[in-house]
């Protein structure tokens, strides 16, 4: 496993983004709600504030990815699943939370609301054919595999 240092300010009074277990490959972040908390109706979004903001290395983004524990039991996910944070974005980390339950659910202040992970990506140099190379699969779509 790799590691990477990445700069980060934490204008919140919640710990710093964290693993659960060593392995884990997402970290927990917190809500940053100083103004009180921020409840959800069915099918509402909200932008959560977290107080963080980072400074990734080039050639790496951060990925903002949903609690499953949240997802399963209030349907609250990422609206823009997984959101993704730019190596040159300077403002602050903002989750984007949708309710897709079927009850009203209350974001409080300090309560793990997402999972970051942070990866390296590839930047395509697009190549123009006039033909691609041929597969077994060729242009067969949803669910062609398992037939």
């Amino acid at each position: 496993m790799d590691r990477v240092k990445v700069k980060i300010i934490n204008r919140s009074h919640h710990p710093l983004p964290s693993y659960g277990t060593f392995e884990a490959a997402g970290m927990d972040v917190h809500a940053y709600l100083p103004a009180g908390p921020v409840t959800l109706g069915p099918g509402q979004r909200a932008l959560i504030p977290t107080g963080l903001y980072i400074q990734l290395p080039q050639g790496y983004e951060c990925q903002i990815r949903p609690r499953s524990g949240l997802s399963l039991n209030y349907g609250l996910t990422i609206a823009n699943s997984p959101g993704t944070v730019d190596a040159d974005y300077r403002g602050e980390v903002g989750i984007i939370l949708i309710n897709l339950g079927q009850d009203s659910y209350t974001v409080k202040d300090g309560e793990r609301i997402c999972q970051m992970v942070i990866k390296q990506y590839s930047h395509v140099e697009w190549e123009e054919v006039e033909e691609l190379d041929r597969t077994k699969r060729e242009d067969g779509s949803f669910g062609h595999t398992g037939v």
